[in-house]
């Protein structure tokens, strides 16, 4: 057992394991202790990593979109209140810069979470809707875009992007 440990341990030093790959495995071990399962390394970290790892990597949210009622209102008290940036604007929309993020805003009848983006790690659009497909989840990319949604559990839906997407 000891050698088991020894070697995830070790892939988690070398970057090639995460720390949630790290503790699922070890929790995985521990369990397997427990009821006197025997396991060698091969036999235990690569299937937990592959059913813990996630799907894709967030590197940090890219940018929130909210629905507003009125676009010019909410455009002026982000810039006022919170030193939001006016980086495009359209009648019913307008993007607003912040550090290396921005808010996106989209005129709609009633006010609230329109979509949320996640800046994710070698993103490709094409690759990302095939793993989505596959995960039995069901993506939505617009044609001649690079852009990809999903709902989440709750309906909530979710965008991811590379980490350079702007607004």
């Amino acid at each position: 057992m000891e050698y088991v440990v020894d070697a995830v341990v070790s892939k988690f030093e070398s970057g090639q394991i995460s720390r949630r790959q790290l503790v699922a495995q070890l929790s995985a071990m521990a369990a397997g202790a427990t009821f006197g399962i025997g396991a060698h390394a091969d036999e235990v970290a690569a299937p937990v990593a592959e059913a813990v790892g996630p799907s894709f990597q967030a590197l940090g949210f890219n940018h929130i979109a909210l629905r507003v009622t009125d676009v010019a209102r909410s455009r002026d008290f982000y810039a006022k209140h919170l030193g939001l940036t006016l980086a495009n604007e359209s009648s019913g929309s307008a993007f607003m810069n912040f550090g290396s993020s921005f808010l996106a805003l989209f005129r709609g009848d009633t006010p609230g979470l329109h979509h949320y983006c996640y800046a994710v790690e070698n993103y490709n659009v094409l690759e990302a809707e095939k793993k989505l497909r596959a995960l039995g989840l069901n993506p939505d990319q617009p044609k001649g875009t690079d852009r990809i949604y999903f709902d989440d559990p709750d309906g909530i839906e979710v965008q991811l992007s590379s980490a350079d997407h702007l607004a």
